[in-house]
């Protein structure tokens, strides 16, 4: 086995999860949507009716991925505000001649 770790790291103080959770919230809660969505898919299934296996697990699939791709979305579109509205880009300070 590998002594690599996804959740801490020699001399890192909170280890690489925290560190990527802090670099980008909404990568968390895509993740904590495609789980939700997942469990809450497993409590349908049982009253799912007359809807076959396939195409029950398809819908589900397409549900959890549209949650995971909305979060990232909305994650980029937060880091493009951030970058290009609340924080103006550096202009040069050199004079052109």
């Amino acid at each position: 086995m590998s002594s690599k770790s996804y959740f801490e790291e020699p001399g890192d103080e909170g280890g690489k999860l925290s560190k990527k959770a802090k670099d980008s919230p909404f990568m968390v809660v895509g993740l904590a949507g495609f789980v939700a969505a997942g469990l809450i898919g497993a409590y349908k299934y049982k009253h799912r009716g007359t809807m076959s296996t396939s195409v029950f697990l398809m819908q589900l699939r397409v549900a959890a991925q549209g949650t995971v791709v909305g979060c990232l979305t909305l994650g980029l579109a937060y880091t493009m505000y951030n970058q290009y509205v609340v924080q103006k880009p550096k202009e040069d300070t050199k004079l052109s001649s």
